[in-house]
């Protein structure tokens, strides 16, 4: 798909992968683009500069994305590409880690995705045509040693992202899912740590590859080409993937060489 003609609503569209995306989008031709944020100012001030609409949204919650839906719907007709795209980090640890954050993490990493679809994929269907992206990560295909709760959300948005593509793939929605490494980002702003091993690459440069990847209808975008070597050692040897994982974490997070 060409995004020039479209219609794009971006979640997390204030700063980062988002708004990068937004900008990109206008700048090839969207027809309208929708920057939805918790950061209102953040979504307005990225609007202001490409002619968009600014919505603020709190993806955690159903009602606020089904209201994010329908004002793209009152303004501009339709909605063609749904970028799925916020996510937060929240403090790092494992199993000790309060339910509050666990549970943060599956509505912004799962819960979401599963809304915006129920809000647009019916619609895209109907018309025979749309596309779904979501921001995963390479922990979701990997996994990532500082934070149990952000790797295990984002195996989830995978996870989703291909029953989509499953379900829906034969019906005219397209599906692409983005699992990049490190971003500079405002995530990125207190280090990259593992992530950052294969280099930090800018938003812009992973928009460019979203870009890419809908033109192709790929539904992997991986803007660190070595995240699929990983992923097929993983899938190749699984115990002396979870080996050098070990390792890892007693670098990154027990400080042991």
């Amino acid at each position: 798909m060409e995004i020039q003609g479209k219609v794009a609503i971006v979640t997390g569209g204030a700063s980062g992968i988002g708004a990068a995306l937004a900008r990109r989008f206008a700048q090839d031709g969207a027809r309208g683009v929708v920057v939805a944020d918790l950061d209102l100012a953040g979504a307005q001030a990225v609007a202001r500069d490409i002619g968009a609409l600014a919505v603020r949204c709190d993806v955690s919650r159903e009602a606020d994305i089904q209201s994010l839906v329908a004002a793209a719907n009152e303004r501009f007709g339709q909605v063609d590409v749904f970028m799925s795209n916020a996510g937060i980090l929240g403090r790092l640890g494992g199993i000790e880690l309060e339910d509050a954050l666990w549970e943060k993490m599956w509505q912004v990493h799962g819960m979401a995705h599963v809304w915006a679809a129920r809000a647009v994929v019916p619609g895209m269907v109907a018309r025979g045509e749309g596309y779904f992206v979501v921001t995963a990560s390479a922990a979701g295909l990997l996994n990532i040693v500082e934070s149990a709760p952000y790797g295990v959300t984002k195996h989830a948005a995978v996870a989703f992202a291909e029953w989509l593509r499953i379900a829906y793939g034969r019906r005219g929605l397209h599906v692409s899912c983005l699992c990049p490494q490190s971003v500079l980002t405002g995530m990125t702003q207190g280090g990259t740590g593992s992530a950052g091993v294969n280099g930090v690459l800018t938003a812009e440069q992973v928009a460019g590859d979203v870009l890419a990847a809908m033109r192709d209808e790929r539904f992997l975008v991986l803007p660190h080409p070595e995240v699929a070597q990983y992923f097929l050692k993983k899938a190749q040897d699984y115990d002396r993937w979870l080996g050098g994982m070990q390792k890892l974490y007693a670098v990154h997070m027990d400080g042991k060489g």
